[in-house]
This record gives C-alpha cells, structure tokens and sequence, in this order.
C-alpha cells in the first residue's frame, strides 16, 4: 500500500484499483453504501462541473473535472460488477463496438463526405439498434432525464424529421402568442396556469430551434448576465436595496445595462 500510494504517477487501472479498496470489505464506509440512486445526482453534477471549465476556457480545472466523471464511470460500473450486470470492461467493449458500427464511414465502405452525412448515417444505424420502426418510437426514446429545454428541443427536431414542423419561424412565433394568450385567460380562472406556462416555454424552445440556437445555453447565458448585472446594481445602490423602491432599482438597472 505504501509504494502505492507514492506512486509519482497515477493510469486509470490504478483508478480501478484505488475503488476495489475504497469499496471493498475494509474500504470506506461511505463508498460502501452507495448505490447506483444515491450517486446519480452526484454524476449529474460533476458533467456539469465539467462544462464549467469547458465554458472558462480553464484548461486545469476540465482536466479536475473530467477525472470526477471518470470517477463516476467507474463507481456506478463497480456497483453494477457487485450486481453480476457488467463491468468496467464491457462499458468500454460497448462503446468501441458502437464507435465502429456508427463509423461505417471510416471502418466499413460507406461514403461520407460531409458532417450532414455522418449524422444521417449515425441516425439511421442508430434507429437499427435501438429498434426504432416508428417515429414515435425515436420521440419516445429521448431520454427524460434531460434538462426540461434540452428535452424539449430534442423532442422537438425528431418531430421536424417526420415532417410535423411549421413551414418557417414565423408560425413558431405566432404560437408564442397564442400559447401566452392561453396562459393570460388561465391566471383569470380559464384553464391551469402550470400547464399554459409548459406550453408557452415549449413554444419559445421551438423558436430558438428555428434560430438554431440551444435553448439551454441560451437560458444560462441570460441567467448569467442577470447576475452580473444584479450585483453591479447593488454595487451602486448607496443603501442596502431592501430599503429601496423598485423605481429606485430598476433605474440604476436600466443604467448598467445601457453601459
């Protein structure tokens, strides 16, 4: 244990190995009672992490974060090795052998010359695994986990493929209001209020589809420049906002974000 842990430099089967111990019978009690449900959320939050250095440009702290998802990768292959369902090893057979399936381009006699065409191709071998005969059976397949936005506009491009889409981005705005009417007359009583609220987002998800823009990152950049701003609003402010009117606010706002 002792060369091991000075070890001047560390591989991935020394990653294997290092969650033998932790989960193994004197390992730590932490890492022994987690389950596939308990880290989930954990998995979730460390890709995100991951994002954060991609969106930073920080070179050192993608490398941190990315050692954090391959951590979970192999905890929740560790868990299911337990199970008897896999390990660690068929998660690599699985993805190689799906890499060169979806390649036929680069391993088989396949054409693709372009982007496009790699992605029609991906998409069809994909429709082949997965057994999709229908386009409802593709739509259903999107996975639910997803970011409500992401879900959306995922959801939304299978559609477009079967053809049910609007001709161009003006009926996707003309829905938007539409849907914001719907949500207007439900605040009064007509209708469930959550419910014309999902529709109205759906519809804006639509329309950045047609900008092709990712709803997602576009909702993060938005919260992110609220933010920025907010606190430049409070660096301004010459007393604590709680003590000022929403007039005095929103004209120190409106000032920041003329700058």
């Amino acid at each position: 244990m002792i060369n091991f842990v000075s070890k001047p430099k560390y591989g991935f089967e020394d990653l294997l190995q290092i969650m033998d111990i932790l989960r193994g019978e004197n390992g730590c009690p932490w890492d022994r009672e987690q389950t596939h449900e308990s880290i989930r959320k954990n998995f979730i939050e460390e890709v995100y992490e991951a994002c954060e250095g991609i969106d930073l440009k920080d070179d050192a702290l993608l490398c941190e974060e990315l050692g954090d998802v391959i951590l979970q990768c192999v905890f929740h292959a560790d868990l299911a090795e337990e199970r008897g369902a896999f390990d660690i090893n068929d998660v690599c057979d699985g993805v190689c052998k799906k890499l060169i399936l979806r390649h036929p381009h680069i391993f088989g006699n396949v054409v693709a010359e372009t982007s496009a065409e790699v992605l029609n191709n991906w998409d069809a071998i994909k429709k082949v695994e997965k057994s999709q005969k229908t386009h409802s059976d593709t739509i259903n397949q999107v996975a639910k986990s997803l970011p409500a936005l992401m879900y959306a506009q995922k959801v939304q491009k299978k559609a477009a493929k079967a053809g049910f889409d609007w001709p161009d981005i003006n009926g996707a705005l003309q829905k938007i209001d539409e849907e914001k009417s719907e949500l207007l007359r439900a605040m009064e009583g007509d209708g469930d209020p959550a419910d014309e609220l999902g529709d109205l987002l759906f519809a804006v998800v639509n329309a950045a589809r047609f900008l092709d823009i990712d709803a997602e990152e576009a909702l993060t950049r938005a919260s992110s420049k609220f933010v920025s701003r907010f606190c430049k609003m409070e660096e301004a402010a010459d007393r604590d906002l709680t003590e000022m009117t929403l007039e005095e606010m929103d004209k120190i706002w409106e000032e920041i974000k003329h700058r």
